[in-house]
């Protein structure tokens, strides 16, 4: 019975763990000058790009989606102005909005981003 009640517990956490594990996704980012549509190093005023991003795995239920910068090359003569912002989640994917505004010039960006569920 002692074994039967350990080998129950044991399977639990083994479901439970690769319930988790599949319920969240990540990876990186980045956008630079150079790439098609890419606008964020010339000109003034307010510039944007768009990055789509697609799930290794598609969930079954839309995933809430978190992203964070990690690197940043601007031009040293200006002020650095950016806003990155997740735009369009869906179950297969979303889009990763990068803005900046002013004078700013942005010659690339990157980072990590993470889907799960809860």
């Amino acid at each position: 019975m002692k074994k039967l009640s350990v080998l129950a517990v044991v399977l639990f956490f083994v479901a439970f763990t690769a319930m988790v594990t599949a319920q969240t996704q990540s990876g990186q980012w980045f956008s630079k000058a150079g790439d098609p549509a890419y606008n964020l190093d010339t000109n003034t005023g307010e510039r944007s790009t768009t990055i789509e991003i697609d799930y290794p795995k598609p969930y079954d239920v839309k995933p809430k989606v978190m992203v964070s910068v990690t690197q940043l090359d601007a031009d040293k003569e200006t002020n650095c102005r950016f806003n990155v912002e997740v735009l369009s989640v869906s179950r297969d994917g979303f889009t990763v909005k990068i803005k900046t505004w002013a004078d700013s010039k942005l010659f690339s960006i990157s980072g990590y981003w993470i889907a799960y569920t809860e």
